[in-house]
Order: C-alpha cells, then structure tokens, then sequence
C-alpha cells in the first residue's frame, strides 16, 4: 500500500465505512466506463442504516445538513470501494454534483456540500481529492432526505 493511500487515510482519520447502500429504484450504484466510475445519487446513510430526514433551512441548520452531507460522502466511498476493491484505485475525483431539499429562501448550498467535499478532499488529498463540483437547491429530494450527491471518479 502506496504511503499515504486513500484506505490508510481513511483509517488515520477514524472513519468507518457503511455497508455499500442498495439501489432504491431502476439503477445501479455505479458504472465504470473506461477509466471513470460513474456513481449514481446517494442519501445520508447513517451507521444503522437509517436515512437522515428533512428539508434544510426548515428541519436542519447548515451545520446539520454538512454533516449529512459527509454521510453521504461516506456512503459513496462505501459504493466506490464495493466495485474496485480498494479506495487506492481512485486517481482522483473529476465531478460532483450536490442536490440541497432547500427552503425558498436557502442560500448556503455551497456550504452544505462542503461537508462533502472536505471529506473528500481529506480522504483522498487536496489534489486527488477535489475535483469539479454543482450545489443546487431542489423543492424535494427522494424520501425526504436533506441532501444527494452524484459523482465520476477517475480510476487507476
């Protein structure tokens, strides 16, 4: 294992992944193309397998929402090691895009999603680690949940 891989960091850091979360609908958590794995949009998995539940800037804070944020980030390691093995397989993160279930008048999306992107930035280092990014508001996400994000990951 290189010096300072994506799995050791991850355990330097004392994060334990959740088990890799099944599809909800019609699709698969990943697909590999060539050299990118696509991976579809995950939910705020918490360790006992509940969702986290609520629309940000009515039933959470900011400060809430990064941290379901970071849980989602938690579950798309869990996703991204399930179909390569290893987070060591990882060249870097290319895109992200992070959907807020928003208030109207919610203005901080980017600041949610960074509890997302600090993780990975933090698991993978700031040069693999951080790639392209959206943060949008949405009326509504799936079963209520605060906060979804999709990634591509460039693979070794």
């Amino acid at each position: 294992m290189p010096e300072h891989s994506a799995e050791q960091r991850l355990k330097e850091l004392g994060l334990q992944l959740p088990p890799p979360p099944k599809p909800v609908a019609t699709y698969v958590p990943t697909v590999r193309v060539g050299n990118l794995l696509y991976v579809s949009g995950h939910g705020p998995l918490r360790p006992d397998g509940t969702l986290v539940e609520g629309k940000v800037g009515a039933d959470l804070t900011v400060e809430q929402a990064q941290e379901a944020a970071r849980l989602v980030g938690l579950a798309i390691l869990a996703s991204v090691r399930n179909a390569l093995g290893s987070l060591d397989r990882v060249q870097r993160l290319v895109k992200s895009f992070g959907m807020v279930n928003a208030t109207p008048d919610f203005r901080d999306h980017p600041e949610v999603i960074n509890g997302y992107s600090d993780l990975m930035a933090a698991v993978f280092g700031p040069e693999a680690g951080i790639g392209a990014r959206s943060a949008v508001g949405m009326g509504s996400l799936p079963r209520n949940i605060p906060v979804e994000i999709e990634a591509v990951f460039e693979v070794k």
